[in-house]
């Protein structure tokens, strides 16, 4: 019976590896082209490192597509993220090098003027995409070559009042020469999963798109005659122009020509590699440097630390456990310690319910954290499949519910000894982080609301996310609370007492030790924070996910131990409240991120103008504190949890 099994297994294996003979995941589905195949740029909203307030690309007075502007599929991701994708009239013929006309404005308005010039002094970047690539421009700052995506919708020259817009793209478009083999691709990009099978190998054949350079320019032409032309009707090549005389300048009765001229280059880069050049990050060298030194710190201090302590308790319970029990009694009455609170260590704390729900919460956004940024690690969410990173949190948040529910629910039951209130609390868990986001969301979309910025969150939005929340999370959450009130409380190793012990003066409220707790922790993280800060807000991709998984590691294990060593200083000084206290003590690293947030729009964020933008980066920064405070907190508390009930359940009490 087994030999024919055996003989399918290998059967079915042999044509999958036949079928996939080549396998490139992530990105999005690979388009071969022909020559002569026409190719349709799009358009993203238009960006400022200044503001941070997206706007639509046809706020401005550009030219639109013969067939009207469409908008293309966003995921929840993209919205949220204020990307709003449309249709271009920026048309390439495949291996076709032309130059082209596009159109010609009407005499610009006192409005447009003043839209376009305002665009431009807070330095708007058009974003424009081709085959899912976004166009990259090189330029020289200070003798050095950087790179950014997008270019400027205008430019003002030094020792000039006046403002010139971009109306001429000089675009190279990078191809490799792709011969269907028998190769069989799979991705997810945004127009979903798409397979070429050795069926289509003669269709597939043809060109690749494996880069998207621009050059802009502005270029004053004779309106009049430009406007005998049609759309897409060939004109004469231009250089960019050096004189401001020859540039075109932005003013009321102006009438713009835009025209773009494409060549075609082949390039020996594969398409799985063509995202190499944008996840290039400047100054990598100390990047990795700057991390692994801070790793080796902090596990050099957390291992002294963490051996020290457990030599130190070690101690405490064999001499307590080599003594009789007369002996013991007598310690007990002599020694003053962590052996004194036996009877109120396991006393019910201060806003127990809170305590429960803000753990729930926090293992959710734990999981959420961990298993987002483990798939990110593996490649699953590639940059070229834009907004799947925020879409797969949100999800993931969502289904994580159930556990949130059953660990807050099974706290709750260990807490108060009863099942009784179990729904309550599963409610406040499924409302508690969710409602924090929610009304400081709504604050900031009416702020950009105010603004008519495509980052506004759209109404229909808004009931998507309720119902997803109330459809999903909210059932798994009361879900997981049922689960909670099945399972076996935890049993406490002791008895408490029914008089709580009288708590001994300290010089230095705890307070202090509290807080101060939270700066190991930030060691392993705010250097990570500045790249994360500086991918969020100044444009740039981040894509090292497996150092941010091992720093994810570190902090996690960081938070543990400076919990537990905090519990244990409490406990020596006969301070049985430890609960909150263990909670805060690595939850306390979100008040530091925070006010690193603060120092980051200071000091690396100069160029942010206005109060909306920094209400808007406060409001975004604020969602994070919480987020993370909830998280490393929840780690500290449960990790300070099982160590209380292990030390006291290793001691012989009657």
């Amino acid at each position: 019976m087994r030999a024919p099994m055996i003989c399918w297994a290998f059967l079915l294996l042999a044509l999958f590896g036949n079928a996939c003979n080549g396998f490139y995941l992530p990105g999005s589905y690979m388009h071969t082209y022909s020559p002569g195949d026409a190719i349709f740029a799009k358009v993203n909203s238009l960006t400022s490192i200044e503001t941070e307030l997206p706007f639509s690309y046809y706020s401005l007075p550009y030219c639109q597509p013969k067939e009207g502007v469409k908008k293309s599929a966003e995921n929840l991701g993209e919205l949220l993220m204020g990307d709003q994708i449309d249709n271009s009239p920026y048309r390439f013929r495949m291996n076709v090098n032309e130059s082209v006309y596009l159109c010609t404005t009407k005499p610009l308005s006192e409005h447009e003027v003043k839209l376009l010039k305002q665009r431009t002094h807070d330095l708007y970047q058009v974003n424009m995409i081709l085959d899912n690539l976004p166009v990259m421009r090189y330029a020289k700052q200070n003798e050095i070559d950087i790179q950014w995506t997008g270019f400027p919708v205008g430019y003002t020259p030094q020792n000039s009042n006046d403002d010139y817009i971009i109306n001429h793209l000089k675009f190279t478009v990078l191809v490799h020469e792709y011969e269907g083999s028998g190769v069989e691709i799979i991705g997810t990009g945004e127009e979903g999963l798409g397979v070429i099978s050795e069926a289509d190998e003669k269709k597939a054949s043809g060109f690749e798109i494996v880069g998207f350079v621009v050059v802009p320019c502005s270029v004053k032409y004779d309106p009049d005659a430009m406007i005998k032309h049609k759309i897409y009707d060939n004109v004469s090549s231009v250089s960019c122009p050096l004189d401001l005389d020859k540039s075109q300048i932005i003013r009321e009765q102006e009438r713009i020509s835009f025209t773009y001229e494409v060549e075609f280059v082949k390039s020996e880069i594969r398409w799985p590699s063509r995202w190499d050049a944008y996840l290039k990050m400047e100054g990598a060298r100390v990047h990795w440097f700057s991390i692994l030194n801070s790793l080796m710190v902090i596990f050099f201090l957390a291992g002294i630390v963490f051996i020290i302590f457990l030599r130190t308790v070690r101690r405490d319970l064999t001499r307590y456990e080599e003594l009789d029990k007369e002996a013991q009694a007598q310690m007990n009455e002599e020694l003053s310690g962590w052996k004194l609170v036996v009877g109120d260590v396991f006393r019910e704390p201060d806003c127990s319910k809170l305590l429960c729900i803000m753990v729930g919460d926090g293992v959710q956004i734990t999981g959420m954290a961990v298993v987002t940024i483990i798939f990110a690690a593996f490649g699953f969410m590639s940059p070229a499949s834009r907004g799947m990173l925020l879409t797969g949190m949100i999800l993931l948040y969502l289904f994580l519910g159930i556990v949130a529910g059953y660990v807050a629910v099974h706290l709750w039951r260990t807490i108060k000894g009863t099942s009784e209130g179990w729904r309550s609390v599963s409610w406040s868990v499924a409302c508690f982080f969710p409602g924090i986001v929610f009304v400081i969301l709504t604050i900031l979309n009416f702020i950009l609301w105010g603004s008519q910025s495509t980052g506004a969150i759209p109404i229909s939005l808004y009931f998507v996310l309720l119902a997803l929340w109330f459809c999903i999370s909210v059932p798994l959450t009361l879900l997981g609370g049922f689960m909670g009130t099945q399972a076996e409380a935890i049993q406490y190793p002791v008895r408490t007492n029914q008089i709580p012990r009288e708590i001994p003066a300290r010089k230095l409220p705890s307070w202090v030790l509290v807080l101060g707790a939270g700066t190991l922790p930030f060691g392993t993280l705010f250097i990570e924070l500045f790249f994360i800060l500086s991918s969020i807000w100044l444009g740039r991709f981040y894509y090292v996910f497996g150092f941010l998984l091992i720093v994810l590691l570190l902090l996690v294990i960081v938070c543990a131990e400076v919990s537990v060593v905090l519990t244990y200083m409490h406990l020596c000084v006969e301070d049985w409240r430890w609960w909150w206290k263990a909670f805060f003590a690595s939850g306390s690293v979100s008040i530091f991120v925070f006010l690193y947030s603060i120092n980051y729009l200071v000091f690396d964020l100069q160029s942010l103008s206005g109060p909306v933008s920094a209400i808007l980066y406060l409001g975004y920064s604020l969602i994070i504190a919480v987020a993370i405070m909830l998280s490393t907190g929840t780690i500290g508390f449960l990790t300070s949890f099982y160590f209380v009930h292990y030390l006291f359940s290793s001691v012989k009490i009657d």
